[in-house]
């Protein structure tokens, strides 16, 4: 199976100086645990619902109501290709100890994200399985 066949389509990215209580709301609205952060029409980052609390909301002295997405960002992308094979995609996912992967297609356009979730409901059990055990295996 090839990512392609896994991963949710159409997903879009914002400028690093969208603000952080714009992309809470984007989340809750769309259902959605991260977003991908893209400057100079390239990715650059990805901000996730735990981003937010983490590098934000915890931290001493943060102001959500002018922080954005710059400030709270993992800088720095991974991603896999539409033609992958799913399993490649999920082993680099799990190496990573990541639950979400940008999808590029070959002229280096994101065309989607593979989520844990649509590794769940696609991938062979063993293998959600062992990226399970691995991407959790810090929190024993």
């Amino acid at each position: 199976m090839k990512v392609k066949d896994a991963m949710h389509k159409g997903v879009d990215w914002v400028s690093p100086e969208t603000a952080v209580t714009e992309l809470a709301k984007m989340m809750r609205a769309q259902d959605i645990g991260s977003i991908p952060i893209g400057e100079n029409d390239r990715l650059i980052g990805m901000v996730t619902d735990r981003d937010i609390v983490c590098k934000g909301l915890a931290e001493d002295g943060f102001d959500s109501r002018t922080a954005t997405a710059r400030d709270v960002m993992t800088a720095g992308i991974h991603c896999c290709r539409e033609d992958d094979d799913l399993d490649k995609a999920v082993r680099h996912m799990e190496e990573l100890k990541i639950r979400r992967l940008p999808v590029i297609n070959k002229n280096m356009r994101m065309v989607g994200i593979l989520s844990v979730g649509d590794v769940s409901q696609s991938a062979p059990r063993e293998l959600v399985s062992e990226y399970v055990k691995s991407v959790s295996a810090h929190h024993h």
